[in-house]
């Protein structure tokens, strides 16, 4: 409960900075919306969970511009790939290790893989990530573990 009421006052200024009115209607509204979440997130068994996302949030400071570079590189490669004048495209689908990860893990692992152009995660499993490519470089790439252990760190645990 401490984290909710931790979590609130901030959320309910970001809400309103965002929407821009200040009148009571809105202010009723949001407040309204603030307690139905709650009361969702509750019944869904939610609460107390967020702690792990909370926790990485610093670290993210730092993936974010890292991923942030690697989607460029990867846009670049892949328009210089579909734009040649000969498509030499061999699209593969494979799977990559992701081996003792949480699930946020999985889930940040899986979702950059997807934003990173070229690539698309398929199906996460406990201990692998199936991915499209478009070609099998882009597998072995991350294969070779890079982008696994910059996730790996954003983890609490790590």
């Amino acid at each position: 409960m401490s984290r909710v009421l931790r979590l609130v006052p901030p959320l309910a200024l970001f809400w309103s900075v965002l929407s821009g009115h200040f009148d009571p209607l809105f202010l009723a509204l949001g407040t309204f919306s603030v307690v139905v979440v709650h009361l969702l997130s509750a019944r869904a068994g939610l609460i107390g969970r967020e702690s792990a996302s909370i926790a990485i949030a610093p670290r993210l400071l730092r993936y974010f511009p890292w991923l942030g570079k690697e989607v460029l590189v990867s846009a670049v490669a892949v328009v210089r790939k579909v734009w040649a004048p000969r498509l030499a495209l061999r699209p593969v689908v494979s799977a990559t290790p992701s081996p003792d990860m949480t699930e946020l893990g999985q889930v940040v692992y899986a979702n950059s893989i997807t934003f990173t152009p070229g690539t698309l995660s398929l199906d996460v499993d406990e201990d692998q990530i199936k991915v499209h490519s478009l070609e099998e470089a882009d597998v072995e790439a991350l294969r070779s573990g890079r982008m696994l252990r910059r996730v790996q760190r954003l983890e609490a645990r790590r």
